[in-house]
């Protein structure tokens, strides 16, 4: 998927069956391979950007997409942004 409104792409790694509002810059995302819309522009609660290499995912953990080119807008479902997902700690190697 790539953003309508920046460089912003990402692989879906996990997805819940039900369809998902995936956003961009506060527009919809649209898939690789197609045009992006003429004409918009990131809203202003969604511009604090993405990090390439970083997994980000949803409050249910539902969805992780993993961001393989970076961008100045900041993913969401809907208007609920996605935040980058922690690393789990490993265990102790004693």
């Amino acid at each position: 998927m790539r953003s309508s409104v920046c460089d912003v792409e990402v692989i879906v790694v996990k997805t819940s069956e039900k369809e998902l509002d995936l956003r961009c810059g506060g527009h919809p995302m649209v898939p690789a391979g197609v045009d992006r819309p003429e004409g918009l522009v990131a809203k202003d609660d969604f511009t604090s950007g993405t990090q390439i290499g970083k997994r980000y995912s949803d409050e249910s953990g539902g969805l992780e997409l993993l961001c393989t080119k970076a961008g100045s807008s900041s993913l969401s479902i809907g208007e609920t942004p996605l935040k980058i997902k922690e690393a789990k700690p490993l265990p102790s190697s004693d």
